[in-house]
């Protein structure tokens, strides 16, 4: 049995993503790793030009990533390492955006099990039937699509406590949440639970305003938030483009931030902000879309995946909060 990519990495006690890294010359691994994984490719007898004989055996080389839409910086951002990521590999990205458009997601479904497309990473907003794609190779990222779909993800209710802790030590006492509801069942979900969880450990009214949304109508939400509770002094916004358009909604009230309402948000500062750096956590996006398509090259392969990967992210203070 030929040693793959996978083995080398167990071998030297690094992921696989390294071990491409070396193979491809990278100078952003240190050398002690360069060396271990030199001596595991040496003591295997691996060769890089027989995974790129097994990949292509029987396959396209195309893998599809599924998004909302591709104007959102997540997304974008994600796309471009999965894209540097699915290279290594030998394999072309194929980029679909699917809000508004579920027979985009079926057209690539049905095209795995055709083998036109030999797998998908999955950011979605609809619901498949487990029987739709049992026999897909499907990644999905912070989405819980079924026992047989690992998932990549972030540490969605512990950085959300510890942010909104934050904003309560900053001053703050009538705290809202303010976030686009996933229409699927997503860890995404346990950032209003960790809110909520804040609120009830310090005797705290919660404000909630939670629903699905497309993006794209994050401005009509964020106003009747702002509406319905009005005497809020600040707000922990569930993603990026809510919480830009809650800056320009609390400002265009004629509130000062963070002077009389303060901002947090999960995810944030995807570009620099000359006067107003958001406070937030910010997810490693980069990091998300290469372990995505490493799970799915192993699965490709036929290898074990773990169900879940949860990643760290980083709390940034910025001009938001006080």
């Amino acid at each position: 049995m030929a040693v793959t990519i996978s083995d080398v990495a167990k071998y030297a006690g690094v992921g696989v993503g390294t071990v491409s890294r070396v193979l491809n010359g990278s100078k952003s691994v240190n050398e002690d790793t360069k060396k271990t994984v030199l001596r595991a490719i040496d003591k295997l007898g691996y060769s890089p030009n027989s995974m790129a004989k097994r990949l292509r055996k029987q396959r396209n080389g195309v893998i599809a990533l599924m998004v909302p839409v591709i104007y959102h910086p997540f997304f974008a951002l994600f796309a471009d390492g999965a894209e540097k990521e699915a290279t290594k590999y030998g394999y072309s990205l194929m980029l679909v955006s699917s809000q508004q458009h579920v027979e985009r997601e079926n057209e690539i479904i049905d095209r795995m099990i055709r083998k036109e497309v030999d797998g998908a990473i999955f950011v979605t907003h609809y619901v498949h039937s487990p029987e739709e794609y049992k026999n897909c190779r499907i990644v999905s990222v912070d989405r819980n699509l079924g026992d047989e779909v690992p998932v990549v993800t972030t540490d969605n209710y512990d950085s959300t406590f510890k942010a909104v802790e934050y904003m309560l030590e900053r001053g703050c006492k009538r705290i809202g949440y303010v976030g686009t509801r996933p229409l699927v069942p997503s860890d995404v979900l346990l950032r209003e639970k960790a809110y909520r969880d804040v609120m009830e450990k310090h005797g705290l009214e919660p404000l909630v305003f939670n629903f699905a949304a497309l993006h794209g109508g994050e401005t009509k939400l964020v106003n009747d938030f702002l509406d319905a509770y009005p005497d809020m002094d600040g707000a922990f916004a569930s993603g990026y483009t809510t919480a830009q358009r809650l800056i320009e909604a609390v400002t265009a009230r004629g509130k000062k931030i963070p002077q009389d309402f303060q901002i947090a948000s999960y995810d944030g500062n995807f570009s620099a902000w000359e006067e107003k750096r958001m406070t937030c956590v910010e997810q490693p996006v980069a990091e998300m879309a290469q372990k995505a398509v490493q799970l799915l090259m192993s699965k490709i392969n036929g290898e074990e995946t773990p169900d879940k990967v949860v990643l760290n992210t980083s709390f940034t203070v910025g001009n938001t909060t006080k």
